[in-house]
């Protein structure tokens, strides 16, 4: 007897039975298939589960997580898989401003872009302070600014920047930009000295405003004020004249002896 007769020699309540049977196994065999086990991120806490849902919004209702206005839920995954990461962004308070306006939102986005497409910003007449890919934080400020006030700004950088490269100093002269500073062992010559032909190393008479430098640490032809002798040019060399020393060049005997020798703040002037 082949299988076709047995089925039909069996009375009608066996056949009813083995294929309720059938069908239970194949509904069961295909759950169990279909369960994945995936993780839900939210407030912090990580935790598994399994799910044969399809939909995010069904695993959600299925862990008892309930989505308030303006949460967003993103996934690892396009769709619900085995191995998928369901999170959950709560969503906070933000402050946007424009000029001296202030809007308070609230959204659970996760970039400074993402939250100003949200609330309809037109990004081709504002950029925001920081850029569009900044994360969102609870309570930050997110503030836009104009082409224009992006140029001041990148501007007013440029004018910090080159004060911070040329500080100033306050002499009689008016007040003057120096690019660096050291302290430097200062002594007195007159012009007479060193054979009185008066004339210095770059080839400048000797008088006051004439300095003698190691031409390794300050550059002959460099402009240099000395608080208590004024501005000086770098023009001349000595054979004692090494390292941090300076020769400061004197009118007379009695200038020379009185400025004796000391130490003294040596600005190099731009």
């Amino acid at each position: 007897m082949n299988v076709l007769q047995k089925w039909f020699s069996c009375g009608r309540d066996a056949r009813i039975l083995i294929c309720t049977g059938v069908l239970i196994a194949a509904v069961l065999t295909a759950g169990f298939a279909n369960v994945k086990r995936i993780t839900v991120v939210v407030d912090g806490e990580a935790r598994q589960m399994s799910t044969t849902g399809a939909r995010p919004e069904r695993v959600l209702q299925e862990a008892g997580i309930h989505l308030n206005d303006k949460d967003e839920v993103t996934m690892s995954t396009k769709r619900v898989e085995n191995g998928t990461e369901i999170r959950v962004h709560r969503a906070v308070l933000v402050t946007i401003e424009q000029g001296d306006r202030a809007r308070i939102v609230r959204t659970g986005k996760q970039t400074v872009g993402e939250v100003l497409h949200q609330y309809g910003y037109d990004l081709t007449k504002f950029s925001p302070v920081g850029g569009e890919e900044t994360p969102i934080t609870k309570d930050m400020n997110i503030r836009l600014v104009t082409p224009e006030e992006i140029e001041a700004q990148r501007k007013a950088e440029m004018a910090r920047a080159e004060e911070q490269r040329h500080q100033y100093i306050d002499t009689s002269r008016g007040r003057m930009r120096y690019t660096s500073m050291k302290v430097m062992e200062a002594s007195a010559y007159l012009p007479t000295d060193g054979g009185g032909a008066g004339i210095t190393a770059t080839g400048l008479p000797a008088g006051h405003g004439v300095a003698a430098v190691d031409p390794d640490v300050i550059p002959l032809g460099t402009r240099l004020y000395i608080p208590g002798y004024g501005v000086a040019i770098a023009a001349d060399t000595g054979g004692m004249i090494e390292g941090d020393m300076i020769d400061l060049c004197m009118e007379d005997y009695g200038s020379a002896i009185e400025f004796g020798r000391r130490d003294v703040k040596v600005y190099v002037l731009d």
